[in-house]
């Protein structure tokens, strides 16, 4: 205390000197802008100006002495061991994130071969049914029509070519006794063939109406389940008009966007975690593709993960969250989450340096967020204490100090607690 009295005096002694110089120097040269009536009036002003401006000085003077004494004299913040903790040097994978829906490729829109009347459909949404499973039933009758029709031109084909051959018969023993020309076998011959053509064309028309007839039963391509009827029995449908659509769900995908400054440390095959909404535990998938070329304007590549489910537990649509951990092959100096403050876009963290709390601004890298620290790249050299938690109305310069024992802070009336200092 006595030494900040001394700072006082000097500051005083420091002014008054000033004044006094400030004064003489107008009084003698002539400086004083008054006439020479006046002129036993200055040398009164600049006295009381001296006073006032050394008593000015005294009290400043005497503020920042007793700003010192209270900074000196105030007990030291202490910080718990596990309050402190330490850059360290470490490999930090890197985790990827995406997100995107859940869809079934294994999806099939079941369409009617035949136009007619949909006599039966033996489904709903929700049935599971199989590969090759009649699901419906559309009226055949025109189709049996048809198909009786052209049975009978079958016949009448193979009726005509009949004739035709023993035309050909007999004209070829005719020709061969002389009695009719060449020309006439000739023509016996071309008239044979084209009745053969005649019965194969008659028997293909056949074939395809037969065909139709048996595709007038609704059968399932895949085994799945059935998402959605588009008709109902007793309407009036039309050839490829949508009867009902099945779902495959043993196998599902999720496809999502990756930034392209990121998508080159990712590769088909890779092992995947998602995390799915209504779902408890994570599942785990493959990535299997990856998009050759961005999505113009959005400067994003699309990928898509596979995820198997033989429970069927997932349905198609649910939202799910990829996680896609990339390993680090060199160590970074990290420090937790937890001890960064950010403040305008700046980061920073508190250090215990010589006894006294300093304010550090640094420069983040890559952040690990399933052991919740962060890469220092700038800003923090090695081995200095730092706070691993944000306290608030902390100084720069204040004392503080590290205790190992619990007891030693409850029991010490000089320290003072970060929560205590930040009150006052």
């Amino acid at each position: 205390m006595k030494k900040a009295w001394w700072w006082v005096a000097g500051a005083a002694v420091v002014a008054v000197a000033a004044v006094s110089g400030l004064v003489q120097s107008r009084g003698g040269a002539g400086l004083w802008p008054f006439s020479e009536g006046a002129a036993s009036v200055a040398p009164t002003r600049g006295a009381s100006d001296a006073k006032a401006v050394a008593e000015a000085g005294v009290r400043t003077s005497t503020k920042a002495a007793r700003a010192a004494d209270s900074a000196a004299s105030a007990p030291p913040l202490e910080f718990q061991a596990q309050e402190v903790v330490s850059p360290t040097w470490a490999p930090m994978p890197l985790t990827l994130t995406f997100s995107g829906a859940l869809t079934a490729p294994a999806t099939v829109t079941v369409r009617s071969k035949v136009g007619g009347t949909l006599q039966s459909l033996g489904v709903q949404e929700g049935s599971r049914i199989r590969v090759g499973q009649v699901i419906g039933r559309v009226d055949a009758a025109e189709a049996a029509s048809r198909v009786a029709e052209r049975a009978a031109m079958v016949e009448s084909a193979r009726a005509t070519l009949a004739q035709a051959e023993r035309t050909l018969a007999q004209n070829e023993s005719l020709a061969a006794q002389r009695f009719i020309a060449p020309a006439a076998v000739d023509s016996s011959r071309s008239s044979m063939e084209a009745a053969r053509a005649q019965l194969a064309a008659a028997q293909a028309a056949l074939s395809a109406t037969q065909l139709t007839l048996a595709e007038a039963a609704i059968v399932s391509p895949i085994a799945g389940i059935v998402a959605r009827r588009h008709v109902l029995a007793g309407e009036k449908i039309a050839i490829e008009q949508q009867v009902v659509t099945v779902v495959d769900l043993r196998e599902l995908e999720l496809a999502g966007w990756v930034p392209v400054h990121e998508v080159a440390r990712l590769s088909p095959g890779m092992a995947v975690t998602v995390r799915v909404e209504g779902v408890d535990d994570p599942v785990s998938g493959r990535l299997a593709r990856i998009a050759p070329a961005a999505e113009p304007g959005s400067r994003a590549i699309g990928v898509t993960v596979v995820l198997p489910n033989p429970q069927e537990r997932l349905r198609a649509g649910q939202y799910g969250m990829v996680r896609v951990k990339l390993g680090d092959s060199r160590p970074r100096l990290s420090l937790p989450d937890a001890a960064i403050q950010s403040s305008a876009g700046q980061h920073e963290v508190w250090t215990l340096e010589a006894g006294v709390l300093r304010r550090r601004s640094v420069i983040l890298g890559r952040q690990d967020t399933a052991s919740g620290r962060v890469e220092v790249l700038e800003g923090l050299p090695e081995g200095v204490q730092v706070l691993a938690a944000r306290y608030d109305n902390l100084r720069e310069g204040a004392r503080a100090l590290v205790v190992s024992d619990p007891v030693a802070k409850a029991g010490s009336g000089a320290a003072a607690s970060p929560s205590a200092a930040a009150s006052r």
